[in-house]
C-alpha cells in the first residue's frame, strides 16, 4: 500500500496504548504496556467528547489512587474520543449556582483530584490531539510533560462564560509560561495551535500520532527535552513588575469588557497580581475567586447564553442535502454570504448582472479565507469552490439559490421571473431580503411553497444568526432544509414568520430610530452612543446606523413605520437629506461619524460630552424588549429563549444581560412595564407596552 495513505490513515487511528480489557471505570479504561507503563485512558460514557463533571472527577480520583499503590513504570493520559483531549468542565453543573460556599466546596474536591495527579511518584505524559480546553488544559498542566499531536488546539475559555480557570490553571500556567503570555491568553480566552504551545513551553514536543509509541517512552525514560520555566518568568512573577504589568492589562481589559459588567478579567489579574509566583497561595486563592465569580449575575448569563446556543443549534437538525448554493447578487451582503458557504466546505457559484460586484466580492473572500483559515492549502480549497458565474448558469445545478438583489419588490421579481424555469425540481429559492415580506414577494411564483426566506447579518463571518422565513405556503420539508443548512454552515437559525421586520429588524428599528429623535433634541452623539455602550452594547446606535449604512436604515424605517405607524419613532427630515447628498456611513467614509480605515473617527466629540442618564438608557432599549414581547403575542416566533439568543448572536445585544427578554424579567415585568408607560407619558404613544407585557413571565 501506498505509504502516504498508510500515513493518512495512521493519523486517523488514535495509538492508546494496549488493547483495554472492560475494566471497573465507566468512564476510563486502564491498561498496561510491555515497558510498564500505564495507559489512562479518558472516555466519557455516552457522550461525542469528554467533560470533566463531578461523577468523572470521583472516577479520576479513584484510578489515580490504584495507581498511586501499583507504582507503574509511567503513566500516560490520553482521550479516547477522536474529537479531543477534553472540552473543558461540564458547564451543566454550572448553571444555577448561588451559594459561592457551596460551589468552592465542590472545586477544592476537584482541585485535590488534580494536586493528586500532580503529587504522583512516576513520570507522567499527557498526549493531547484536538480541542484541550478550560479544565482539559488544566488536567494537561498537572502532569509532568505534554506531548501534542499536530493539529492540537489549546486554550482557557472559560472567561466567556464570565470566570476564569478553576482548578489550578491560574497558578501553573502563569508558573509554566512567561505569565504575560498566559495571562493573555486567559483573559482572552482565544486557542493556540501546537506549534504556538511549543514556543510557549505549553508542551514538551510536537509529533504525528504514528510516533506517540516512541514519543512516551522518551519522556518516561527521561530523554525527552522538556520546555522549563526560564528565569524572566520568575522576575514577571516578582512584586514590582506584577503592579506595573497588572494595571496595563486593566486598562486593556477595560477597552474590551467594562469592569462593571465583566468581573471576571479583573478578578484574574488580582489574583495573578497579589499571588503570582506563590503556587500555594495562588491555588487557594482561586477557589475562592473562582467561586465568587460563579454566582454573579455575568457569569449565570453567559452560561445561559452558552445553552442558548445550543438549543439554536439543535433547532438546525441534521441531514443537510445542499452541497452547491447558488447566490445572485454580489454586493456586501451576497458576497460575504457567498464567501462564507465556500469556507464551510459547500460549492458556490456566484452571479451578478456586471463583472466588477463579483470582482470586488472574490477579493474580499481571499482577504477573509487569509484571517479565518490557518493552511495555505485549505485557503486555496476554499477559493477553488467559489466560482464567478457571470451567466448565471449555476443556478441549473444549485440546489439551494440565494436571492441577495437590491430591495425592490419589482426588482426581486424580475429575477425570480428569469429563475424559476432553470431551477432544478426540489432546489429551495431563498430571498436574503431584511424588509419585504415574503407574502408580497412570492405572487409572481409558479411553485410559492419553494420560497423561503434566509435572512443574514452582517458582518456574515462575524454573526451567527440567520432568521429562516416561512410563509403560510411553505413546504414544511424545504424548511426543514433550510434550517438544516443553516447548521451545516456552522450559523443559528431563527425560524421566524413572515411579518415586516421579520424579529431581528423589527426590534432593532425603534432602537436605531429613538436615537435619531434624540440626536434632534440636540443631546450629543457620543453621548447617545454611550448611553447603549454603558448598557452593555457592543457599539452606540449612531455607530451601528453608520456600519449598517444609512440608505439601508431609512428604506428600512419607512417600510416598518408604513406597517407600524406611530407603534414607531418618527424619520427626521434631515436624515433623508443626508442619505440623498451620499452621506451613507462607513461604506461612503462620512455619516455622523467620519470613517477611516474601517473605524468611526470619534475624536471629533465635544469636550463637555454629558454623561448618559438612565432614561436614556431606558428609551433605547426598553422598546427592544417591547418589540420581542409583541412578537411572541403575536406568534411569529415561538420560544422567548431563541428570541433572546436571536437578539445577541444577531446583534450583539450585551451578552451578560442574556437578552432583552431576560434582562426584562430580571429587572421584572412590571417594573418594564410601568417604566415604558412613564416614557410614553413623556414622550409620545411609540413607547405604549404591548398587551404581552400582562402575560408575559
Amino acid at each position: 500500500m501506498d505509504s502516504r495513505i498508510m500515513d493518512v490513515l495512521g493519523d486517523r487511528v488514535l495509538e492508546l496504548g494496549p488493547k483495554p480489557e472492560s475494566g471497573p471505570y465507566r468512564h476510563f479504561k486502564l491498561t498496561r504496556d510491555s515497558d510498564g507503563i500505564a495507559w489512562l485512558l479518558f472516555d466519557r460514557e455516552g457522550a461525542s467528547a469528554n467533560t470533566l463533571s463531578s461523577d468523572v472527577m470521583a472516577e479520576f480520583n479513584t484510578a489515580l489512587a490504584s495507581l498511586e499503590s501499583q507504582r507503574p513504570a509511567g503513566l500516560v493520559i490520553r482521550s479516547a474520543k477522536t474529537s479531543g483531549f477534553i472540552a473543558g468542565a461540564d458547564v451543566n453543573e454550572f448553571r444555577g449556582a448561588t451559594d459561592p460556599k457551596a460551589v468552592e466546596t465542590a472545586i477544592g474536591q476537584a482541585h485535590a483530584v488534580i494536586d493528586r495527579l500532580e503529587g504522583l511518584k512516576v513520570p507522567t505524559v499527557a498526549v493531547i490531539h484536538g480541542f484541550c480546553l478550560g479544565g482539559g488544559l488544566e488536567v494537561a498542566l498537572a502532569c509532568q510533560s505534554r506531548i501534542a499531536i499536530d493539529g492540537a488546539r489549546f486554550g482557557f475559555p472559560e472567561v466567556m462564560l464570565g470566570l476564569h480557570p478553576g482548578l489550578g490553571g491560574t497558578a501553573r500556567f502563569t508558573g509554566l509560561v512567561n505569565p504575560m503570555q498566559a495571562m493573555t491568553l486567559m483573559l482572552t480566552g482565544k486557542t493556540i495551535d501546537a506549534r504556538k504551545a511549543k514556543s510557549l513551553g505549553l508542551v514538551d514536543a510536537v509529533t504525528q500520532e504514528r510516533h506517540v509509541r516512541n514519543a512516551v517512552k522518551d519522556a518516561v525514560l527521561g530523554r525527552l527535552k522538556r520546555a522549563r520555566p526560564v528565569l524572566l518568568n520568575t522576575v514577571l512573577n516578582l512584586g514590582p513588575v506584577k503592579g506595573f504589568l497588572a494595571s496595563r492589562m486593566r486598562a486593556e481589559a477595560e477597552k474590551a469588557a467594562p469592569h462593571e459588567h465583566y468581573p471576571a478579567p479583573y478578578a484574574l489579574i488580582d489574583l495573578w497580581e497579589k499571588h503570582g509566583g506563590d503556587k500555594v497561595a495562588m491555588l487557594a486563592a482561586e477557589k475562592t475567586s473562582f467561586a465568587n465569580l460563579m454566582v454573579t449575575p455575568t457569569a449565570q448569563n453567559l452560561i445561559r447564553v452558552f445553552f442558548l446556543r445550543d438549543e439554536m443549534k439543535k433547532t438546525a437538525g441534521s441531514g443537510n442535502k445542499i452541497s452547491h448554493v447558488h447566490v445572485i447578487g454580489a454586493g456586501a451582503m451576497g458576497g460575504d454570504i457567498a464567501a462564507w458557504c465556500a469556507n464551510q466546505g459547500l460549492r458556490v457559484s456566484l452571479a451578478d448582472m456586471k463583472p466588477e460586484p463579483i470582482a470586488g466580492a472574490m477579493k474580499r473572500a481571499a482577504d477573509l479565507f487569509g484571517k479565518i483559515i490557518h493552511k495555505r492549502t485549505d485557503v486555496r480549497d476554499a477559493l477553488d469552490r467559489l466560482v464567478p458565474d457571470l451567466d448565471g448558469e449555476g443556478v441549473r445545478n444549485a440546489d439551494l439559490i440565494i436571492e441577495a438583489v437590491p430591495e425592490k419588490l419589482e426588482l426581486k421579481q424580475k429575477v425570480y421571473a428569469g429563475l424559476e424555469p432553470k431551477m432544478k425540481a426540489g432546489a429551495i429559492l431563498a430571498t436574503n431580503t431584511s424588509s419585504i415580506p415574503l407574502q408580497d414577494l412570492r405572487t409572481t411564483l409558479k411553485s410559492p411553497e419553494r420560497l423561503v426566506g434566509l435572512h443574514f447579518f452582517n458582518p456574515v463571518s462575524r454573526l451567527q444568526l440567520v432568521e429562516v422565513v416561512s410563509h403560510d405556503g411553505s413546504d414544511p420539508q424545504m424548511l426543514k432544509q433550510a434550517l438544516a443548512f443553516v447548521g451545516a454552515i456552522d450559523r443559528l437559525p431563527l425560524p421566524v414568520k413572515s411579518s415586516p421586520g421579520f424579529l431581528v429588524n423589527r426590534a432593532l428599528t425603534p432602537y436605531m430610530l429613538e436615537a435619531m429623535v434624540m440626536l434632534d433634541e440636540k443631546i450629543d452623539k457620543t453621548t447617545i452612543d454611550a448611553a447603549a455602550e454603558k448598557f452593555g452594547m457592543p457599539m452606540g446606535p449612531i455607530e451601528l446606523a453608520d456600519q449598517v449604512g444609512l440608505d439601508i436604515c431609512l428604506a428600512v424605517g419607512d417600510m416598518l413605520r408604513s406597517k407600524f405607524g406611530d407603534l414607531l419613532p418618527p424619520t427626521p427630515a434631515w436624515l433623508r437629506e443626508k442619505v440623498a447628498k451620499g452621506e451613507l456611513g462607513r461604506k461612503s467614509g462620512k455619516g455622523f461619524y467620519l470613517w477611516k480605515d474601517g473605524k468611526a473617527d470619534k475624536s471629533s466629540g465635544s469636550a463637555s460630552t454629558a454623561e448618559p442618564t438612565p432614561e436614556m438608557i431606558d428609551r433605547l432599549v426598553l422598546p427592544m424588549s417591547n418589540v420581542c414581547v409583541a412578537c411572541l403575542r403575536e406568534g411569529i416566533v415561538d420560544n422567548p429563549d431563541t428570541v433572546d439568543g436571536a437578539m445577541i448572536f444577531g446583534t450583539g445585544y450585551a451578552p451578560f444581560r442574556g437578552g432583552p427578554l431576560n434582562y426584562a424579567r430580571s429587572r421584572g415585568p412590571e417594573n418594564v412595564a410601568s417604566a415604558l408607560r412613564e416614557l410614553a407619558a413623556k414622550f409620545g404613544g411609540r413607547f405604549t407596552p404591548d398587551a404581552g407585557w400582562d402575560s408575559f413571565k
